[in-house]
Formats: C-alpha cells, sequence, structure tokens
C-alpha cells in the first residue's frame, strides 16, 4: 500500500473524510463535498478506490467517491461483467 505515502488526504484529520456522530444531513454534505476536493487534486485516487472496493470500506470517502457511490459502482461493474 505504498499509494498511501502520496496520498494528499494525509495532511487532513480523518473526521474529514469518515464525520462524526450527530452531524446533520447538510453538515454531512458539506463535509463530503470537501473531502471530494482534497480528492481530485489527490495523485493516487484510482489506487485508494481499488482498495476500498476490493477490501469492501462501508464507511468514508475513499478514492473521491462516498459509500452510496462506491456501492453504486460495484453493482454497475458487477453488470459490466455478466454482459460481456
Amino acid at each position: 500500500m505504498d499509494w498511501q505515502d502520496e496520498s494528499a488526504c494525509r495532511e487532513y484529520d480523518n473526521v474529514l473524510f469518515f464525520g462524526e456522530e450527530g452531524e446533520s444531513e447538510l453538515e454531512k454534505q458539506a463535509r463530503e463535498a470537501r473531502a471530494k476536493s482534497v480528492c481530485q487534486r489527490c495523485p493516487v485516487t484510482e489506487p485508494c478506490l481499488e482498495f476500498a472496493m476490493e477490501t469492501n470500506q462501508k464507511y468514508g470517502i475513499w478514492g473521491g467517491l462516498t459509500d452510496k457511490e462506491r456501492a453504486s459502482l460495484k453493482r454497475r461493474r458487477a453488470r459490466a461483467r455478466r454482459a460481456s
């Protein structure tokens, strides 16, 4: 997991990417947007996302995607595999 040494998120508190108990939906959306902006400038977004997908990370922003976005991507990939 050498890619972690190059990650832009290393400079930030984990709360930005994973949230904290009791945050409102508006707070969550704003936090996730800030986290995704960090991911946009990250040189290792792809290996980060693949790690999250391979290890079934259920929470947080990984590779610029939320848990719901990763679940959707996983379903799309599964459909594509079945179709090929």
